[in-house]
């Protein structure tokens, strides 16, 4: 299995109703998103928004992720059409889509990842994800094989839920807690309950759109709620997370 999934595996299970879990990757390193391939997870996420990721660093973790069964996905630094054409190319399938909140900004998002007529995607004949030209029918295929995963950070997107749900192209809701309790008002309280309650809200409307919904959720009380709830894409950690926690607690054994 190629680290670019193609035919567009972590697609199909999403919109087929699986519950996919998977982490998150900022320490925009090789080494660490490999190891984390190969624990099992269902998806990656390699973030070009919070993380110092560039087309640079992104590329050999793609590399590195050859033969996992995890699904990379990418988070681009903004909703720009440049920018998600060029992680296209370099051989990205899966794009969640930071601070949408507007149905328009849905509809650029989903433009962006496909080929005209369809979309607004520039044309290149030799690139990674197409095998630098080796991959005959690419162009014919690819449009089918882009999974576009929207998130809601905002009360403006919260009050177009049903809207951006309902774009052609959008297989799925993610909700970004952070950013999303502090436009409520609740910055730094993702688990408050005013916040639980706008989240459930969303998942529910992302339900009724027949759209799956995911969450970043690095507690495991919040992740197994949002599991109970339906969530079908839910990152349970991340690679920073993870080792921060894991050095913190060895040095304290040994220096407290």
């Amino acid at each position: 299995m190629s680290e670019t999934h193609y035919p567009n595996r972590f697609r199909q299970r999403l919109l087929s109703g699986e519950t996919l879990i998977g982490s998150w990757c900022g320490l925009a390193n090789p080494i660490t998103t490999e190891v984390l391939g190969l624990a099992g997870f269902d998806w990656l996420l390699l973030d070009g928004e919070h993380a110092p990721n560039d087309i640079t660093t992104f590329v050999p973790q793609l590399m590195a992720l050859k033969g996992s069964p995890s699904a990379p996905v990418v988070r681009p630094p903004c909703n720009e059409p440049v920018i998600i054409k060029r992680l296209l190319d370099i051989g990205f399938y899966n794009l969640l889509i930071p601070f949408v909140e507007t149905e328009e900004e849905a509809q650029r998002a989903v433009a962006s990842t496909r080929y005209p007529p369809a979309g607004i995607r520039g044309v290149s004949v030799s690139h990674r994800s197409n095998m630098y030209g080796s991959q005959a029918d690419y162009n014919l295929t690819i449009n089918d094989n882009i999974s576009v995963l929207v998130q809601i950070e905002t009360q403006q997107a919260v009050d177009n839920i049903d809207a951006i749900a309902a774009v052609d192209g959008v297989d799925g809701i993610f909700v970004g807690p952070g950013d999303l309790s502090a436009a409520l008002g609740y910055l730094g309280q993702p688990a408050h309950p005013e916040v639980v309650k706008v989240i459930k809200y969303i998942f529910d409307r992302a339900k009724a759109a027949g759209k799956p919904s995911g969450i970043l959720a690095p507690v495991e009380a919040d992740a197994r709620r949002y599991l109970e709830w339906g969530a079908g894409f839910v990152a349970v950690g991340s690679d920073l997370g993870v080792f921060r926690a894991a050095t913190q607690a060895l040095c304290d054994r040994f220096k407290k």
